[in-house]
C-alpha cells in the first residue's frame, strides 16, 4: 500500500510583526506610545490657544448650553474648561484619552457627513501627551462621576467623584515634559492675544450659548445667550453698533447669513473677518477676495471690510478632513460659494442704501460746506438765475458772451502792472521770459525762496541742479522712526504728563495687545497704566504729540500695529516702532507753514537713511536739470 504524505509549509509571518529577533544592525524601530503621541501632539497642540480651541469644541459638542474657560499665565500654568454637557460614563472616559478615540465617526460615510465641531479623535490624546491633565465628568444618569488623572500619557488615578452633571478638564504645566517646544512659546501677553482669538471664533459660532473667560482670576468676558447680533457687539466692542448690515440669502444649494460693516468701518488690518461654514470657523483668501469685490468702489483700496458671515450647505459639499486644525477647507464646486456670496453681499450693501458717495481724493470737508448741506429754496434759485454767467450758459446763442466788466478783468490778469505779480499774478508775462524764475515762485521755488506746499501732501524745495520733491508724511515717518530708534538704545524720549488722563476702553482682543506693549511704550514716551477689565489710563504721551485725542491716538496706533503684525520677519518692538512712527507722522491733507517745511527738511537729511521710510518707501523724488531739460525738448 503507497502512502502519500503532504507537509504543508507554515504560514509566513507578517514582517510588521516580527520583534523577536532584532539585529543590531537593524535601523527601523517603532516608536513607544508616549513618544509618538508627542509627535502627533505637535500637529493639534501647537500653543496654549490650540488646546483651547479643542476644549472648547469638545464642550459644544457635548451639547453644553454654559460653558466657562480658566486661565493661568495664558495658558502655560492652567487651562480649564467647565461645561454643563452631556458628560461621559467611566469608560468612555477612559478611552476618550486613546489616540483616535471618537465618538462621531464610525464609518468612512460618516467623514463625508460631519456636522460636530471635532471628529479625529486627536485632541485629549494630544493633550495628554504634553501635559497633566485631570478630567472630571458626570453624565446626568450616574449616581457618581468619574474622576482620571493622566501624565505622559499615562493613567496616574482614576476613582469616583461627586460632581454636577457636565466636564471638568483641567490641563496644567503645557509641554512640561517637552522643554524645547515650552521655550518656543511667546510672552504671555502674546499667547493670551491667541487665547482669546479662539475664544471669539467659538463664541461667535454659538451665540446661543453662554461662554466665559476668567484670565489669572480676571474675568474678561461674559457672554450672555442671544442673537448673533448681540455676540457680535459683546466680543468686537459696542463701536460698531449701528454700523451693522445684515445678510441673508436663502437657496437650495446654500444658505448665507450674518453681518457686514458699513464702509466706514473699514480698517488698514484684517482683524474683524470671519468665515464659517456649518458653524466652524475658516480661513479662505478665496472667498474674502468675493467679499472684497462685493466692495468695491467703496473702501479705499487698502483698507479692509469688516464682516461675520455663515455659510451654511451640505456636508457633502465640503471637506473639512484637510489641515489638522481643520481651519482650511475644500469645496466641491467654490465658484458657487464664490458667486453666491459676492451677490448677497452686494444686494445686503444696495438694500441699506449704502452706495459710494465720496471721492476719496476729495476733501470731506467739501461736503459740510453750506451749498453742499443746506437746500436749494426757490429764493436762492431765482436769485442765481439772474446772474449774467448764468444766463451767459443759459440764453441761445450767449454761452460765448462776455460783459466789458469781465473781460477787463481777464485782460488785468494777462497784463497787470510788475507790482501785482508777486501776488499770483502776471503768469503770462512770467511764462514768456523762464529765465526770470523769481516770478514763478509759487509754481518752481529756488535757493532764495521758501519751500512750497502742493496738494497738502507734498511739498518743493530746490538742489543743487534741480529740485526735490518731498512727501510730507512719508519725510515725518523717517525722521521720528529714527528718534524712537535711539529711543531703544536708551536715549529716552520726553514725555509730557496730562492735566486730565484719559480713561481709554478697548476691545478684550486689543486690550491683550496693549498689555503686551506697555514696557516698550513706557519707553518711547507713552505714561500709560492697565486699570482693570481691558481699561487703561492714559497718563501721558511724548512731548511733540498734541493732547486731547488719547483714545483715539491709541486705537490708531493698535491698528497700524496689528497691520504691521502681519509680517512675521520684525520684533515686537520693531513692528511697534514702525506703528508710532507711522501714527504720528503729519498725514496728508495737513497745511505746514514755511518753517515746518524747511525743519522737516532738515531733520530728514540728519537721518542715516533719509532717502526711504521705514518700509522702503520714498520719502522725496529728485528732478536734474538735465531731465526737465528733456521733457521740455532743450
Amino acid at each position: 500500500m503507497l502512502c502519500v504524505l503532504f507537509f504543508r509549509k507554515p504560514p509566513v509571518k507578517p514582517v510588521f510583526l516580527i520583534q523577536e529577533k532584532k539585529s543590531v544592525t537593524d535601523k527601523v524601530l517603532l516608536l513607544p506610545d508616549h513618544i509618538a503621541n508627542q509627535i502627533a501632539a505637535g500637529e493639534v497642540i501647537q500653543r496654549p490657544a490650540s488646546a483651547v480651541k479643542e476644549l472648547l469644541e469638545n464642550a459644544v459638542d457635548a451639547g453644553a448650553t454654559n460653558v466657562q474657560l480658566i486661565i493661568q499665565d495664558a495658558g502655560k500654568t492652567l487651562i480649564q474648561v467647565i461645561d454643563n454637557g452631556a458628560g461621559m460614563s467611566e469608560t468612555d472616559a477612559r478611552m476618550s484619552f486613546e489616540r483616535h478615540a471618537t465618538s462621531k465617526i464610525q464609518t468612512i460615510e460618516d467623514l463625508f457627513h460631519i456636522r460636530t465641531m471635532g471628529f479625529r479623535g486627536e485632541a485629549l490624546a494630544s493633550i495628554a501627551a504634553v501635559a497633566q491633565v485631570e478630567l472630571k465628568t458626570k453624565r446626568a444618569e450616574d449616581d457618581a462621576g468619574t474622576y482620571i488623572e493622566i501624565e505622559n500619557s499615562v493613567v496616574k488615578k482614576q476613582e469616583p467623584v461627586a460632581m454636577p452633571n457636565g466636564t471638568n478638564i483641567s490641563m496644567k504645566n503645557l509641554f512640561f515634559n517637552i522643554p524645547a517646544r515650552r521655550s518656543f512659546l511667546k510672552s504671555n501677553a502674546a499667547e493670551m492675544r491667541h487665547i482669546v482669538d479662539e475664544f471669539t471664533r467659538v463664541a461667535l459660532s454659538f451665540p446661543h450659548i453662554f461662554f466665559s473667560l476668567t484670565a489669572n482670576g480676571q474675568q474678561l468676558f461674559h457672554l450672555d445667550e442671544g442673537n448673533l447680533k448681540l455676540r457680535i457687539l459683546q466680543l468686537l466692542g459696542n463701536n460698531y453698533n449701528a454700523k451693522l448690515v445684515s445678510v441673508k440669502e436663502e437657496t437650495d444649494y446654500m444658505n448665507i447669513y450674518g453681518f457686514v460693516g458699513k464702509p466706514e468701518t473699514a480698517k488698514k488690518t484684517r482683524g474683524d473677518q470671519y468665515f464659517f461654514v456649518n458653524n466652524r470657523f475658516i480661513k479662505s483668501p478665496y472667498l474674502n477676495h468675493a467679499v472684497m469685490n462685493a466692495y468695491q468702489k467703496m473702501i479705499a483700496k487698502d483698507s479692509f471690510p469688516m464682516y461675520v458671515l455663515f455659510i451654511e450647505l451640505d456636508p457633502a459639499q465640503v471637506d473639512v478632513n484637510v489641515h489638522p486644525t481643520k481651519q482650511e477647507i475644500k469645496f466641491e464646486d467654490e465658484k458657487i460659494i464664490y458667486a453666491f456670496l459676492q451677490a448677497a453681499v452686494k444686494h445686503s450693501l444696495a438694500q441699506f442704501s449704502i452706495t459710494p458717495t465720496l471721492d476719496f481724493d476729495l476733501d470731506a470737508s467739501i461736503q459740510q460746506l453750506p451749498s453742499i448741506q443746506q437746500p436749494f429754496t426757490k429764493q436762492k434759485e431765482e436769485a442765481t438765475a439772474s446772474t449774467s454767467i448764468f444766463k451767459g450758459f443759459t440764453q441761445k446763442h450767449q454761452a460765448h458772451f462776455i460783459e466789458k466788466g469781465e473781460l477787463k478783468q481777464w485782460k488785468n490778469f494777462f497784463e497787470s502792472p510788475k507790482e501785482n505779480q508777486e501776488s499770483g499774478v502776471g503768469i503770462r508775462e512770467s511764462i514768456e521770459k523762464p529765465e526770470d524764475l523769481s516770478r514763478l515762485s509759487h509754481f518752481m521755488p529756488h535757493e532764495e525762496v521758501d519751500p512750497t506746499q502742493l496738494l497738502n501732501t507734498y511739498f518743493i524745495v530746490s538742489s543743487t541742479n534741480g529740485f526735490l520733491l518731498i512727501h510730507q508724511q512719508a519725510a515725518h515717518e523717517r525722521i521720528i522712526y529714527e528718534r524712537l530708534l535711539e529711543a531703544t538704545k536708551g536715549k529716552t524720549i520726553a514725555a509730557q504728563r496730562s492735566m486730565f488722563p484719559v480713561t481709554v476702553e478697548l476691545s478684550p482682543a486689543d486690550a491683550a495687545v496693549l498689555e503686551e506693549l506697555l514696557p516698550d511704550l513706557q519707553n518711547l514716551g507713552y505714561m500709560i497704566e492697565s486699570f482693570g477689565k481691558n481699561t487703561f489710563v492714559v497718563q501721558g504721551t511724548p512731548a511733540d504729540v498734541g493732547q486731547g485725542n488719547e483714545k483715539k491716538i491709541m486705537e490708531s496706533l493698535l491698528e497700524q500695529y496689528k497691520h504691521f503684525s502681519n509680517d512675521l520677519k520684525f520684533s515686537t518692538r520693531e513692528k511697534l516702532i514702525r506703528s508710532v512712527a507711522w501714527q504720528q507722522a503729519i498725514k496728508p491733507g495737513t497745511i505746514l507753514s514755511g518753517n515746518e517745511m524747511k525743519t522737516l527738511v532738515e531733520d530728514l537729511f540728519k537721518c542715516s537713511t533719509p532717502n526711504s521710510t521705514p518700509n522702503g518707501s520714498p520719502t522725496y523724488i529728485e528732478f536734474k536739470k538735465d531731465y526737465l531739460d528733456k521733457l521740455f525738448r532743450k
